[in-house]
């Protein structure tokens, strides 16, 4: 488009004809991701219009200048003409209009407002006009802003749906990345009480993965980060909400009450501490916030999880292991964080930021979405929940004591990753659940027999094959040295069923011959070139001399005697 055009275009875009500005907007959205375009469109005053535009335009016309801004600011331009009248404007629209050409629009240019301030050129006298702060104002005016952009995930327009969860994840990577360590996580949480889990697990299992794989993968990326962000949190007791979570499961365990553990004294009654307070629910020591050490808060968020949503089980379960020995108890709570740590490893977390960009180029074939997209770790407290309760079933079927523990714990990381591993992108996690729970023990057994063996396979095949072929190496010279020491001494030999090389087959009449016909006397000589030996009917008393043994044999005969090992 030559310079005429951009200045009837900006011209058009002023007009006070609803139907000159539509056609206008129409045909900047075509044109104004071309940067030459683009800079030409500015350079003439084109940008104060297209903002008034957005601000007071409706029906297409709206549609079309909001495509326009956001294709403008993809290109990294116009970033001077964000400010707090847009972003108010643009979040009045998300929550309040229903036209899916004008939320699509809408929805891009938050996204690129949000993830504006990781651009290089984002200028830092400006920050709070980007990031998720810049949306904060316009969000306190519309609180409802987060439901409804959850709710445009189960829209039956895919480009909505990719707008409002690439606007998400934009939110979600902001909090994690700016936010201070109490705020990101109550952001979380509110997104998954609005059901932002559900949705996107729902859309990751549909046919419309094509449509939706890059944003799908970035929410996958950013799960495997918050998980690693919650499991870096070292478990502190001295941090209120720390030392609630861990009371609570105390609490939730139905303890002695302090006048059951009273005990009289001169001046009236005193407590006593339960000097098996937190053993009794499965932790080694009674240190308990030591042995987070390994999961961190996301070891205590699973354990808490666990123990609030089945509270009855929970406390039936300690009911029962208190009527068994010591040895024999479950330890509860070890076999929670033994889980979540199985699960982390799985999922290759720490992973995550390594394969973003090996992950998004392997999303160019439809084949490999299987073995990219693993929609179960969304699921992640159920999978807990299902992997705690294999670990129970087999606790009680191995009859397992306190030295066992570790032999479960990998017994079960072989049914997990035998289960969760191979279970296809699109079968549910009910289905998943069924299978850990049915899981045969005997066929766990063997899987693991089969994974130990490919693993000294792996480790220890080439030097056990080159032991092997030493040892019979060496076995067959000492079998030869044997035989020539016994050659030397001198032996007898029964020759009986003497069969010749050129005898053919043998058969049936050749059985029948007499057990004993003749007897044999071999011996080496002493400078082992020549072999001695003669025929006898009877073994004699004294072995027969060089003298009587008239036969001697070539060396190529010599050499299939002596070296022969049979």
């Amino acid at each position: 488009m030559d310079e005429m055009d951009v200045v009837e275009l900006v011209r058009r875009l002023g007009s006070d004809e609803d139907a000159s500005r539509k056609k206008a907007a129409f045909k900047l959205q075509s044109n104004i991701s071309d940067l030459s375009f683009a800079d030409d469109f500015i350079s003439h005053g084109g940008l104060p219009k297209l903002r008034y535009l957005i601000l007071q335009a409706t029906g297409n016309t709206l549609a079309y200048s909001l495509a326009s801004f956001a294709r403008l600011l993809e290109v990294d331009k116009g970033w001077d003409y964000v400010n707090q009248d847009v972003v108010e404007r643009v979040v009045e629209l998300v929550v309040t209009h229903p036209l899916v050409n004008i939320l699509r629009g809408a929805m891009a240019i938050l996204g690129a407002i949000v993830a504006h301030q990781y651009s290089p050129s984002a200028s830092s006298s400006r920050s709070g006009s980007f990031g998720f702060r810049a949306l904060k104002p316009a969000i306190a005016i519309y609180p409802q802003f987060l439901e409804m952009l959850v709710s445009r995930l189960s829209s039956a327009d895919h480009a909505l749906c990719a707008n409002a969860l690439q606007l998400i994840n934009a939110l979600m990577r902001d909090a994690t990345t700016n936010d201070g360590e109490a705020e990101w996580p109550r952001f979380i949480k509110k997104l998954q009480e609005l059901g932002v889990i559900k949705a996107v697990y729902t859309l990751m299992q549909s046919t419309a993965l094509q449509d939706l794989a890059h944003p799908l993968l970035e929410f996958q990326a950013l799960t495997k980060v918050l998980l690693r962000k919650w499991r870096d949190v070292v478990v502190d007791l001295h941090k209120p909400e720390h030392r609630r979570a861990l009371k609570g499961i105390h609490v939730a365990s139905n303890p002695e009450k302090p006048s059951d553990l009273a005990e009289d004294g001169d001046d009236g009654q005193e407590k006593k501490h339960n000097p098996e307070k937190w053993r009794r629910l499965g932790f080694e020591t009674e240190s308990p916030s030591l042995e987070f050490e390994e999961t961190g808060y996301l070891g205590m968020m699973d354990l808490t999880d666990y123990v609030r949503k089945h509270k009855d089980a929970f406390q039936k379960l300690l009911l029962e292991q208190s009527t068994l020995p010591p040895r024999a108890r479950c330890p509860i709570a070890r076999a929670s964080l033994a889980v979540t740590a199985i699960l982390y490893d799985h999922f290759e977390v720490d992973k995550s930021a390594l394969d973003d960009t090996r992950s998004y180029l392997a999303l160019e074939t439809r084949s490999n979405y299987d073995k990219i997209f693993k929609p179960l770790i969304l699921q992640w407290s159920r999978l807990h929940l299902a992997g705690l309760q294999a670990f129970l079933r087999l606790w009680k079927a191995t009859g397992a004591e306190r030295e066992d523990f570790l032999k479960l714990v990998d017994l079960l990381r072989i049914l997990l990753e035998a289960v969760v591993g191979g279970a296809k992108r699109e079968r549910t996690v009910q289905e998943v659940e069924d299978e850990i729970q049915e899981f045969d023990y005997e066929r766990l057994r063997q899987l693991q027999m089969e994974l130990f063996e490919l693993s000294y396979e792996d480790t220890w095949g080439h030097h056990l094959r080159q032991v092997r072929d030493e040892l019979s190496h060496e076995a067959l010279q000492f079998m030869k040295e044997q035989r020539i020491r016994c050659l030397l001494h001198g032996a007898w030999f029964s020759n009986s069923l003497a069969y010749k090389a050129d005898a053919g087959h043998v058969t049936q009449q050749d059985l029948k011959l007499s057990s004993t016909s003749s007897f044999r006397y071999a011996k080496l000589s002493h400078n082992r070139r020549f072999l001695h030996y003669a025929d006898f009917d009877l073994k004699g008393d004294q072995d027969p001399g060089f003298e009587s043994l008239q036969e001697k044999p070539a060396d190529n005969e010599r050499d299939e005697e002596t070296n022969g090992v049979g």
